[in-house]
């Protein structure tokens, strides 16, 4: 059994500081990955956060050929449907920057949860330890889309997802396993709304974020929760 996760809490106090730290946080990853290893593989998370921190990512001058773009999740819409997260990715960030079509790689959730799933687990075991591994917290606890109540399914680095709380229901995420083989974690959660969450995490609650647990901890950074 994996032990316990190191937990690196870290409070901003405001939503410009706390995207300017992830920002921060991702290009010294990226340097230090391409100075050691010759590339650097992300992992990217969806929502309104990450958003604000992509367009900023775009315009910094980074060796974006050594760059290599994976998705911790994916919801089963149309590839042009504006709920899809690489769609935002796109639009935001990648569209503008040249990192090799080759290297960016989307789930294809399109083909539905059990075809797409398949397809990006094929892509993801020709993918290295992930550098960094972006996250987010649901309300409910959920990170990607791995849910409560749900059972995890660790059958394969990408699995499907049915029934999912929010909508859609139907889904690809990543594994909880292949999550965790990462050289670092960051979660960013924002908002009141996450303070249950926050509170069962900090308590020792099992909610899905705990499930991503890799050797050298996560960090979480965190804007309007109280993390005392």
């Amino acid at each position: 059994m994996q032990e316990k996760s190191i937990d690196r809490w870290q409070s901003f106090e405001t939503m410009e500081s706390l995207r300017q730290g992830v920002c921060d946080a991702i290009v010294k990853s990226a340097n230090e990955a391409i100075a050691k290893r010759g590339q650097f593989s992300i992992i990217l998370a969806g929502g309104n956060t990450p958003r604000a921190i992509y367009s900023v990512l775009r315009d910094l001058p980074m060796d974006w050929s050594k760059w290599h773009i994976y998705h911790g999740d994916e919801r089963c819409l149309p590839i042009d449907h504006e709920d899809r997260n690489s769609l935002m990715a796109n639009q935001v960030w990648l569209d503008h920057v040249d990192i090799p079509e080759q290297q960016v790689h989307h789930i294809p959730a399109e083909l539905g949860p059990i075809e797409g799933a398949k397809a990006y687990a094929e892509t993801l075991t020709g993918a290295p330890t992930f550098d960094l591994v972006l996250l987010g917290l649901g309300e409910d606890g959920h990170t990607a889309s791995l849910f409560p109540n749900h059972e995890v399914d660790n059958s394969a680095d990408a699995v499907p997802v049915f029934n999912s709380p929010k909508p859609p229901a139907e889904r690809v995420t990543v594994s909880q396993n292949r999550l965790n083989n990462a050289h670092e974690v960051i979660f960013m959660v924002t908002g009141a709304g996450k303070q249950e969450a926050v509170d069962n995490w900090r308590k020792g609650v099992k909610i899905p974020a705990t499930l991503i647990s890799p050797t050298n901890g996560v960090d979480i950074y965190c804007y309007d929760v109280q993390v005392q």
